[in-house]
């Protein structure tokens, strides 16, 4: 019989179709999930999508004793459970650390006491580096900290060389960068990864940490305005409204499929070559948000534009680009699934929930928050 996984976060989007992966090659799966409402809405009610023959049990990460018993019996864990999202992370600052920092440690605390856990693997984010990779092309690589509220007010998005002033060229972002995050959901998820690698290190379970760029595809939430841009832009068309640009539209993003992202955490699991690893799961393909916004609009075949809408928020990056060659050159693994391909099949998706669809646009909150940094004159 194949091993026993224990999925923290289960039930969400990323965790659900891991799941009916699993299953699918002959794993037990047991979920654990709290449901938070505002990613499975307010009634929190286990979605209709979650694979039947998965054990699923409603649970707290930060609750000790719930965690201890949702270990019972497991080889190996995949960490999904976290609060997620940049901006959000800004105004919910103890909750985030609550959530993604203590949970971990009560999820590692009760792996050591367990003493049968065989591999852990954790769901990181590309959130980490902060700013990407850059490229002076006279003084070399650089790696610029995060740009000011005087810079963005200014509206000077892009960087210069801080040697000799000339711009600077975004490059695939490595494993190695230096991390520099720039919300608190990036300092989380650098704190997870940390203890990931003592507890790891200290007690000889392999681990593997995965550090995810943009994922997208099918089960983002449609009611956390925070699920990601795609989702966002779609159902601001879907709504009759130009999807929201912000800065110039310029800033370029690496958007990876949800199903690549199971692909290489089925490899996590399985291939021993990576044991000890941290790793990219991107494409090593960027879009501009504008152009994001113009294919959306282009096929849902809508008259819209996409507006600039003159806005910049504190704690976003300019660019941030994975660069594959670690995950590919250890294991062979190639994301498959093609931008147009994946974004076609989403919205195919998300046209069939319109009925509960409704266009939220988390710049609205986060202006009451004072985060916005430059507002459309």
């Amino acid at each position: 019989m194949k091993e026993h996984i224990l999925i923290t976060g289960g039930a969400g989007f990323i965790g659900s179709h891991l799941t009916d992966i699993l299953i699918a090659r002959g794993y037990r799966v047991r979920i654990f999930d709290n449901l938070l409402p505002i990613v499975h809405g307010m009634g929190c009610a286990k979605p209709a999508y979650l694979n039947p023959l998965a054990e699923f049990v409603k649970g707290d990460i930060r609750e000790f004793a719930q965690v201890e018993e949702a270990l019972d019996g497991i080889d190996a864990v995949y960490h999904l459970a976290a609060l997620t999202g940049v901006g959000q992370s800004m105004y919910e600052i103890k909750d985030y650390v609550d959530v993604n920092i203590s949970g971990t440690s009560n999820l590692l605390q009760a792996i050591v006491n367990n003493k049968t856990i065989k591999k852990i693997i954790l769901a990181s984010s590309r959130a980490v580096y902060g700013e990407g990779a850059y490229i002076c092309d006279l003084c070399g690589a650089r790696f610029p900290q995060a740009r000011t509220f005087e810079q963005l007010n200014q509206g000077k998005w892009d960087f210069n060389c801080i040697t000799c002033n000339k711009s600077l060229r975004p490059i695939p972002t490595s494993e190695e960068k230096p991390l520099d995050p720039i919300s608190i959901y990036g300092i989380t998820k650098k704190v997870q990864e940390e203890l990931f690698r003592c507890a790891g290190g200290a007690y000889r379970i392999p681990f593997v940490i995965l550090r995810y760029f943009n994922v997208y595809g099918e089960r983002q939430s449609l009611s956390n305005p925070y699920t990601g841009i795609i989702p966002l832009f779609i159902t601001a068309v879907v709504n009759g409204l130009p999807p929201p640009v912000y800065e110039d539209g310029q800033e370029s993003r690496d958007f990876v499929h949800v199903n690549d992202v199971v692909e290489a955490n089925l490899l996590a699991l399985n291939d021993e070559k990576l044991n000890g690893t941290v790793l990219n799961v991107g494409t090593q393909q960027s879009f501009t948000i504008f152009d994001i916004a113009q294919i959306i609009i282009d096929k849902l075949r809508s008259p819209l534009r996409p507006e600039i809408v003159g806005k910049a928020r504190v704690g976003d990056i300019r660019h941030c680009i994975a660069d594959m060659s670690r995950i590919h050159s250890l294991s062979g693994y190639r994301p498959a699934v093609s931008f147009d391909k994946g974004i076609s099949e989403l919205l195919q998706w998300i046209l069939k929930q319109k009925p509960d669809m409704k266009y939220k646009d988390p710049s609205v909150e986060l202006g009451q928050k004072g985060l916005m940094a430059r507002e459309k004159e």
